[in-house]
C-alpha cells in the first residue's frame, strides 16, 4: 500500500515516526512524510521519502540577564521588559499555536494535491494533523490511521488557559477516531480511554527502540548473556557517575526536582535534547554541576546512557497525560541496558515495577529522587541485570510486529473506508 504519514515535527528527530515509517517500508509498504521544517540536508531512511512544508517561526523569547545581588538601573529595566516579554508570551502563546497549525495544515494540504501523491492510507501522527488527514482520506476514498503519541485533550498546556477550545478538540477527537480505520497509541492506559471513545480496541505500539546485541557491564556474565546487543559500545561503570535526561527541555518535565536530588546524591547532570529558551533561567538558578547538550542520534545516546550510568524518566504530576505517559526515554534506557528512576505515575510505575527496571520517585519530591538515585547505587550490577533481562520483550521488534499487524489487516479487508461512510 502507499502510505501518506502527516506529522508536525521535523521529522528528523522524530523517532517513533522514523521507526514506523521503516517498518512499514521493510514490509512493502511506500511510505511519504510530510513534516515540518525538515532540516534542509537530513537524508532519511531508505524506503523512506520526506517533504518538508513549513508552518512559522516560534514566539522568540527575550534575551537573559544576568544575576546580582544588587542590580544596576539598566539591569532593573531589563528585568522589567523580560518579565513584560514572559507575560505578552503567556497571553499570547494559544493564538500563535493555532494560527502555526492553520498554516502548516494548509500548506501541507497543497503540497499533497500538488504532487498527485496516490496513497491507500494516510496515517496521522498526533490530533493536530489528525482533520487535515481525514479530510485527505475522505477525498481519495483511503484509509485513515490515527497515531495518538500522547492523550491529547488531557496534556500539560502552556500560555493561558483555553476552556473552550480544549472541550472542542476533545469532541472533535472523539468523532474522528470513531471514523478512522485504525487507531495506534503509545499505552495501555490511552488505548483504554480512547478505546472508550471509539467503541473498538486501540492497537499500542509503544515507543520501543530495536534492540541490538551484548554491552560490556559491571558483570559482563549476566548481561552479555541476555541483551540482545551485538556492539558492546561503552561498557557499563562499575558505579554510576552521573544522570542523563535525554527528551525536551523545558517546563512540565520536573527537571527542577531532578538536579536537586541529583546534586544531594552527588551525582554530575547531563540534559541532553531541545532546549526552550524560555525555561534556561530554572536551570541556571538551580546548584549542581549541570551540563545541557543538543540532541543526538540514537546510538550517541547509548553511549551518553551508558557512560554516566542512570537514565530519568521525570514528569510532573500535573495532567491527565502525563499519568497515561510511557516516554521513549524509558525504552531508550532499556536498549541502552541502564536501570532509571522514574516518575511515579500509573503507567510508568507499571511498566519500571514490572520489568523490575529501576526505581520510582515522587513527582516534585527533591528528597525522593536522591533516595531513588541512590537505591540504585548501592546495587548497581543486580539492577543492570534485570533491565538486560527486561531487553528481549521491550524492543521494537515486538512493537513493530503490531504496528504490521495493523496494516496487514488493513490490507486484508475490501471494506469501504471508514472516512467515506
Amino acid at each position: 500500500m502507499n502510505v501518506l504519514m502527516l506529522v508536525m515535527t521535523d521529522v528528523a528527530h522524530d523517532s517513533r515516526v522514523l521507526r514506523e515509517a521503516l517498518a512499514l517500508a521493510e514490509r512493502g509498504h511506500t511510505v511519504h512524510i510530510v513534516g515540518k521544517d525538515v532540516p534542509q540536508h537530513w537524508v532519511p531512511p531508505r524506503g523512506v521519502t520526506v517533504e518538508s512544508v513549513s508552518g512559522g517561526t516560534g514566539l522568540k523569547p527575550g534575551r537573559q540577564t544576568g544575576d546580582s545581588s544588587s542590580p544596576t538601573a539598566p539591569q532593573r529595566t531589563a528585568a522589567s521588559r523580560t518579565a513584560l516579554r514572559r507575560t505578552a508570551r503567556w497571553l499570547l502563546l494559544p493564538q500563535h499555536r493555532r494560527r502555526v497549525w492553520r498554516t502548516w495544515n494548509a500548506r501541507a494540504r497543497a503540497a499533497v494535491r500538488s504532487r498527485k501523491f496516490d496513497f491507500d492510507v494516510v496515517h496521522a501522527h498526533d490530533f493536530n494533523v489528525l482533520r487535515l488527514a481525514a479530510r485527505l482520506a475522505e477525498q481519495e476514498r483511503a484509509r485513515l490511521v490515527y497515531d495518538s503519541h500522547e492523550f491529547w485533550s488531557g496534556r500539560e498546556r502552556h500560555g493561558r488557559p483555553t476552556p473552550w477550545e480544549r472541550a472542542r478538540e476533545r469532541w472533535i477527537e472523539r468523532t474522528l477516531i470513531r471514523r478512522a480505520d485504525a487507531v495506534l497509541t503509545v499505552s495501555d492506559g490511552i488505548a483504554q480511554r480512547l478505546g472508550q471513545w471509539r467503541g473498538r480496541p486501540v492497537a499500542v505500539v509503544r515507543n520501543t527502540f530495536p534492540a541490538r546485541g551484548p554491552i560490556a557491564g559491571p558483570n559482563p556474565s549476566p548481561i552479555a548473556s541476555t541483551s540482545p546487543r551485538s556492539n558492546p559500545g561503552t561498557p557499563l561503570p562499575q558505579r554510576p557517575s552521573g544522570v542523563v535526561y535525554a527528551g525536551r527541555i523545558g517546563a512540565a518535565r520536573d527537571l527542577e526536582t531532578l538536579l536537586s536530588g541529583a546534586a544531594a546524591a552527588g551525582l554530575d547532570t547531563c540534559l541532553m535534547g531541545q532546549v526552550d529558551r524560555e525555561y534556561l533561567h530554572r536551570i541556571r538558578a538551580t546548584t549542581g554541576t549541570v551540563r545541557i547538550e543538543p540532541a543526538r542520534p540514537v546510538d550517541q545516546v547509548d553511549d551518553v546512557l551508558r557512560r554516566f550510568g542512570i537514565s530519568v524518566v521525570t514528569l510532573t504530576d500535573t495532567c491527565a497525560n502525563h499519568r497515561m505517559a510511557l516516554p521513549n526515554k524509558l525504552f531508550h534506557a532499556v536498549r541502552a541496558g541502564v536501570p532509571v528512576v522514574a516518575a511515579d505515575l500509573p503507567e510508568l510505575r507499571r511498566a519500571v515495577t514490572r520489568y523490575g527496571l529501576g526505581r520510582l520517585y515522587r513527582p516534585g519530591d527533591a528528597e525522593s529522587m536522591r533516595v531513588a538515585l541512590e537505591c540504585l547505587i548501592a546495587e548497581y550490577p543486580r539492577w543492570c541485570e534485570q533491565v538486560a533481562r527486561a531487553a528481549g520483550e521491550l524492543s521494537w521488534q515486538r512493537d513493530a510486529a503490531v504496528l504490521v499487524g495493523v496494516y496487514d489487516a488493513l490490507n486484508a479487508t475490501d471494506a469501504t473506508p471508514a472516512a467515506t461512510r
